[in-house]
């Protein structure tokens, strides 16, 4: 089973964790919190994976091994373009804030909560993930293909480094 979607919006990272101290009897103790500068973004991805549940029938997770492809396309900063449109000297690859790891959390963050596909992020065994700046005719968002895994143990470069070895 596959399970692919696209959730349209300017990709965000998962935000670190903030904490305070709260006075509670004299005594400080610590309280952690979501900033929720992401929400908006979680929001989107959450509704993006259920209209292609709904659309697909799944109620069940994928499978006990779970493969995670994730593209982040990101919106051209003004920038990027002249007169004439896209500079020649705009960039393909976006490596700028926010870190391709922090999105890619938030996105099994948002999964894991849906309960809809599988039980934990824990069952997700190999990752590919790209972020780039979205092409003219593509909409800034990230679109997400979860597959069962099919097991290989190895990446293709690993892969690779195995058979040259043997």
């Amino acid at each position: 089973m596959t399970i692919s979607f696209a959730a349209k919006g300017t990709p965000k990272g998962q935000p670190r964790a903030r904490a305070y101290a709260r006075n509670m009897g004299g005594k400080y103790v610590a309280r952690m919190y979501d900033a929720g500068t992401a929400d908006d973004w979680k929001d989107q991805i959450w509704v993006a994976l259920h209209q292609e549940l709904s659309k697909i029938g799944q109620t069940k997770t994928v499978g006990q091994q779970v493969d995670l492809a994730m593209l982040f396309l990101m919106p051209r900063p003004k920038s990027h373009f002249g007169k004439n449109g896209l500079k020649d000297s705009a960039p393909r690859t976006h490596t700028a804030k926010p870190d391709l790891d922090n999105m890619c959390k938030l996105v099994m963050d948002v999964v894991t909560r849906s309960a809809a596909v599988w039980n934990d992020d824990s069952q997700v065994v190999s990752v590919t993930a790209e972020k780039r700046y979205a092409s003219a005719s593509e909409h800034p968002g990230c679109v997400v293909t979860i597959s069962e895994s099919q097991g290989s143990g190895y990446l293709p470069a690993y892969r690779l480094q195995r058979d040259q070895q043997n």
